[in-house]
């Protein structure tokens, strides 16, 4: 292998490491150095052992010495790197006029919400923020059934962690004088109907594409079914039809529901109404008094564009602009409330800020920032292919935000106890971020170290360790607990590095793992591992909230005193 190839992969073996808490992997520089040198795709197991040296070399130096060596031989390393503006994946909107665009987000308050609420808020508010127009958020509150005021206090505080803005928030029911309104006017042209057939009738006419006998009733008859639909009929006996084209081959337009009647007490409105709307009513009137320019939804709602249409033709309304985008889900997260909900009523999980689930309020949990959140919505656009994404493509964006702003502490698992002989330190100072000025954290020794059980089986008598951050131990006793003596003035080079807390005043927490939910159909039932692990004392003067990297583990979230969430790696 020639110099210049030699240099090449200890720089980039440096620059790893240095971004990497010291440390890299020969197999990540060997792709790096394949990605940029084609050609050398024959001769990997030529320069494999070459690579392996170098980067046992890289990894035997304390950051300190890696900064050394960059700033010595590589400079160039530290230059920060000119932003690149990307270009985020919304194309330009159709018949858009700057400063007069308005789209709307119009969340139905009967569940939780999800990244998939997440999606339709960014895109509709990203698209005012574009062309310097209005974003309304409309709570679509007019089905009483199912709609609670603790999911339309959720749905707020979920936006606002997301950190979206509104110019306008209103509820749909704030109008429903309005509908009433345009429903007389649908019914006093003809162009709506009152059905009293049973549910069973209309589904096998709809199948059919047969009218019924209520469609040739008149409009006086009509007007008075109104009336009893208010005051005579139970929910079930009567609903408001519209009078589509029963012959359609969209299924949508045969002859569909605009109004129904329902007796639950609505959480803001009691028992004031009882007759509804239905979405497709409240969405067309509301979309058309608000003024919105540019509707979108996502595409299971395409077949009902037709429908809108129509109904704001009848009524001689202005129309919006519609647009679809496909749903967003994770593999094995899914979001649907007919699947969550059913698993928090049997235990399976802990409640909608369960961090296993895709709910907003889990995703914070688990310490998904929202900036990483937006930036990964934007970077999948508007297109209509079907979105169900791993949960990893969600994690590279955000392993971007928690790096640059997570304080590094040690951690171990499966503790074993090593004793230290002729340790000189009373106290140690270890910098909060390898590269960012983050402050440094003291950590008070003894004799008596906690290590990880994974780094006590590969330990022998006679063999060197490094402690990160404090010096070398040379192992001189095997067993149930560990014996050591300190080096002062040990090699650096070829010897593990292990992290470790102080005996005396490690802090015993719980970390919680949360894995993939579902494989195929079927319920994971170790979608959730816990572990008991030790931590520096410096964890409890941490935030609750605060995104720590545990060393040589991953990114993991402060979820209480004695409990962490793990994020990713």
């Amino acid at each position: 292998m020639d110099e210049e190839l030699k240099n090449e992969i200890k720089k980039m073996s440096l620059q790893n490491a240095f971004e990497h808490d010291g440390q890299t992997n020969a197999k990540i520089i060997l792709g790096k150095i394949l990605g940029v040198k084609a050609e050398l795709r024959t001769k990997v197991k030529e320069i494999s052992g070459e690579i392996s040296e170098i980067v046992s070399y890289v990894n035997s130096l304390t950051l300190e010495e890696q900064k050394k060596e960059i700033e010595e031989n590589f400079p160039e390393i530290l230059i920060p790197k000119e932003k690149i503006e990307e270009r985020e994946g919304l194309p330009e909107l159709d018949n858009a006029e700057h400063g007069k665009v308005i789209t709307r987000f119009p969340p139905e308050p009967n569940g939780y919400p999800h990244i998939g609420h997440a999606k339709a808020a960014i895109i509709n508010s990203e698209y005012a923020r574009m062309y310097g127009g209005k974003f309304i958020l409309r709570m679509d509150d007019t089905n009483p059934e199912a709609e609670r005021m603790e999911y339309h206090a959720a749905i707020k505080v979920g936006l606002e962690w997301l950190g979206i803005k509104f110019d306008i928030v209103k509820n749909t029911s704030d109008d429903m004088e309005i509908f009433y309104e345009k429903g007389m006017e649908l019914i006093n042209s003809g162009k709506a109907y009152i059905c009293t057939c049973k549910r069973d009738e209309i589904s096998k006419n709809r199948r059919e594409r047969k009218a019924c006998k209520c469609s040739m009733d008149g409009i006086d008859k009509n007007n008075k079914n109104w009336e009893k639909m208010n005051t005579k009929f139970k929910p079930g006996e009567a609903i408001v039809r519209f009078r589509g084209d029963m012959k359609a081959d969209n299924a949508v337009m045969r002859d569909p529901v605009l109004f129904r009647i329902i007796e639950e007490k609505h959480y803001t409105l009691g028992e004031k109404y009882r007759i509804w709307p239905s979405y497709d009513m409240a969405v067309a009137i509301e979309d058309s008094i608000d003024g919105v320019t540019h509707a979108f939804r996502s595409k299971e709602f395409e077949l009902r564009k037709e429908l809108i249409d129509a109904i704001l033709d009848a009524l001689k309304m202005r129309k919006p602009q519609q647009g679809f985008f496909s749903r967003l889900e994770f593999k094995g997260m899914p979001i649907s409330k007919r699947i969550i909900k059913p698993l928090i009523e049997e235990g399976k999980v802990s409640w909608y800020d369960d961090p296993r689930l895709p709910t907003l309020e889990a995703l914070r949990r688990r310490g998904i920032k929202p900036e990483a959140i937006r930036k990964f919505i934007m970077s999948l656009g508007l297109t209509k292919a079907n979105t169900l994404a791993p949960f990893d493509a969600l994690e590279s964006f955000n392993r971007k935000y928690v790096d640059t702003s997570s304080i590094r502490l040690f951690m171990v698992k499966n503790a074993k106890k090593l004793f230290v002989k002729n340790l000189t330190l009373t106290f140690v100072e270890i910098p909060n971020h390898p590269i960012k000025d983050m402050g440094k954290r003291k950590i008070d020794v003894d004799e008596n170290f906690l290590i990880s059980g994974d780094d006590a089986q590969t330990l022998k008598e006679g063999m060197q360790v490094r402690l990160l951050g404090l010096g070398n131990v040379l192992i001189k006793k095997i067993g149930s607990e560990l014996e050591g003596e300190f080096v002062s003035d040990g090699d650096i080079t070829n010897i593990p590095k292990i992290q470790w807390v102080p005996q005396k005043t490690a802090h015993e927490i719980k970390m919680i793992i949360p894995k993939v939910l579902f494989i195929g159909d079927d319920f994971n039932e170790d979608s959730l591992e816990e572990l008991d692990v030790y931590t520096e004392p410096h964890y409890l003067q941490l935030k609750e909230g605060e995104e720590i990297q545990f060393v040589r583990y991953g990114y993991c979230r402060k979820d209480s005193q004695n409990q962490a969430i793990f994020t990713h790696k």
